[in-house]
C-alpha cells in the first residue's frame, strides 16, 4: 500500500449529490443546501466546475434577507479549486489548507465534475490514521523508522 499521503483524493471524496447552475436562484440553492445538509455547493456548466458556494454565503444573504433577483452566478466564487483524479490526498489537503477553503472538485479526464473533497472528509481521512484503521505495517519505512 501507498504513504497514507499519496493515497488518491478521489478514494476520500464524496459525490456530488447537489449542485447549482449559474442561473439557479438564491431560495433554490438555500433549500437544496438545508434539504441535504451540504455545505459547499458546486456551480456547474455542461457538467465543468465554474463556481462554488458555501452555505456560509446563503445564510448570510438569507439573513440580510438581500437575494431578490440574485443567482449563482452573482454570487459564487469563480474558478473553483478543482484537481484531476489520481491527485495525492496530501497535495490537495496542503493546499486547501494553504488557500483556507472547505472544498475541492475532483475532476475526470474531460474536466467533468465528478465528487468533492472537503475538510471533513480530510478529517474523516485522519481520523483512519488515527483509529489504525489504515494499513501502515504495509507502508515503506522513512529513515527515521530504520
Amino acid at each position: 500500500m501507498k504513504n497514507f499521503l499519496e493515497i488518491p483524493v478521489e478514494e476520500y471524496a464524496s459525490p456530488i449529490l447537489s449542485f447549482a447552475t449559474e442561473d439557479m436562484e438564491v431560495e433554490k440553492m438555500i433549500d437544496q443546501l438545508e434539504v441535504n445538509g451540504f455545505r459547499h455547493l458546486p456551480v456547474l456548466s455542461q457538467g465543468k466546475p465554474v463556481g462554488m458556494i458555501s452555505s456560509r454565503d446563503l445564510s448570510l444573504i438569507k439573513e440580510l434577507n438581500r437575494h431578490f433577483d440574485l443567482r449563482a452566478e452573482d454570487i459564487m466564487v469563480a474558478d473553483p479549486y478543482c484537481v484531476p483524479f489520481g491527485t495525492p490526498i496530501g497535495d490537495v489537503a496542503f493546499e486547501m489548507s494553504e488557500r483556507k477553503i472547505g472544498s475541492a472538485i475532483v475532476v475526470d479526464e474531460n474536466g467533468n465534475a465528478d465528487s468533492i473533497f472537503t475538510s471533513v472528509d480530510a478529517l474523516n481521512a485522519l481520523v483512519e490514521i488515527v483509529r489504525g484503521d489504515f494499513d501502515t505495517k504495509s507502508q515503506p519505512q522513512t529513515q527515521a523508522q530504520m
